[in-house]
């Protein structure tokens, strides 16, 4: 081994300590882990499907990338702790329409706002439901319209509780079709489901893998999705577009975005990570399952989904003067 001098010896450790210093931010983050905070509990659909993402996003970027979970107060913890990471792509929101979108439209206390997030990338979306017991005299949105006006009183549907896309886009749907409506909270998709299966609850808005075995098994009914067009997943249930209203295109979506601030190139390396993994036929398979669409594209994709659920959702909120704490 050949030897060097103490001068060279020193150059050598000035410079390894100035590295990370003088380093442009991709560099640094190139040479570490990347987290992305999942703002729920693990075992959910959007958990799995994150760390799927995550191990093809290491693959592509030729490093670490790993979930956190930190679930709380309806994903305001995890993406608050995302809000307040360091801005150099080492920190990941898996956003969505609840955490970024309807938080910062419904609350008025909320500890981050939307400027605080740069866009990386859009993942997936998937649309809602409209599903009924089979007993529901209704084989299509006409005739579910007729129903719904010709009963005596409300149509009551499930929500995931005030405020949620259930809750806003029940309150969409009877105004736009001309019937009254009354929303009954569930803890979840499973409760709102089984209700709707009893025959407790008229209506149900869950995404259509939720409820696509109890419809095939003849115990509830999918007339349409919220969707923009009809899905290759389930190619024979209509749009409710293509049932004449247009104003009910609506959809939930996941995707990444980092604190503002974080640098361009950074960004642009995230997102054609992202871009990548959402390519992958494994992510595709996992996507059809969970009734998802890919979704993808230059961050200004993610922001273009962020004008329009303001748009969407805006209006109803402050027309219903709705106001979570």
């Amino acid at each position: 081994m050949p030897r060097i001098s103490r001068r060279q010896a020193t150059a050598l450790i000035a410079g390894a300590l100035a590295a990370p210093l003088g380093a442009p931010a991709i560099v640094r983050a190139r040479a570490s882990q990347i987290f992305i905070i999942v703002p729920y509990a693990p075992g959910g659909s959007i958990d799995s499907l994150m760390r799927s993402i995550a191990k093809a996003m290491a693959e592509t970027l030729d490093q670490p990338v790993l979930v956190d979970n930190k679930p709380g107060a309806n994903g305001i913890v995890g993406s608050q702790y995302v809000a307040r990471a360091p801005k150099d792509g080492s920190v990941l929101l898996a956003g969505g329409t609840g955490p970024i979108s309807l938080n910062v439209l419904l609350r008025k206390s909320l500890p981050y706002k939307l400027e605080d997030f740069a866009s990386v990338a859009m993942l997936c979306n998937g649309p809602l439901s409209l599903t009924v017991n089979a007993r529901t005299p209704a084989t299509d949105v006409k005739s579910f319209v007729t129903y719904a006006k010709g009963r005596d009183k409300p149509l009551f549907y499930a929500t995931l509780g005030p405020g949620s896309v259930t809750h806003l886009f029940g309150i969409m749907m009877g105004k736009s079709m001309g019937f009254a409506v009354t929303e009954v909270a569930y803890r979840n998709n499973p409760a709102s489901i089984m209700e709707t299966l009893s025959g407790e609850c008229d209506l149900n808005f869950a995404t259509p893998a939720a409820v696509i075995e109890h419809a095939r098994s003849g115990q509830l009914r999918i007339l349409a999705l919220s969707a923009e067009r009809r899905m290759a997943s389930f190619p024979d249930i209509p749009t409710l577009a293509e049932s004449g209203y247009p104003n009910l295109t609506a959809s939930f979506w996941t995707a990444l975005h980092a604190p503002a601030g974080t640098p361009s190139d950074v960004i642009a390396r995230l997102n054609a990570a992202a871009n990548a993994a959402m390519q992958k036929p494994e992510i595709a398979k996992q996507l059809e399952t969970d009734g998802l669409m890919v979704d993808t594209g230059a961050p200004e994709r993610l922001d273009a989904q962020l004008s329009k659920d303001a748009a969407l959702w805006g209006p109803v909120i402050k027309a219903q003067n709705i106001v979570l704490e």
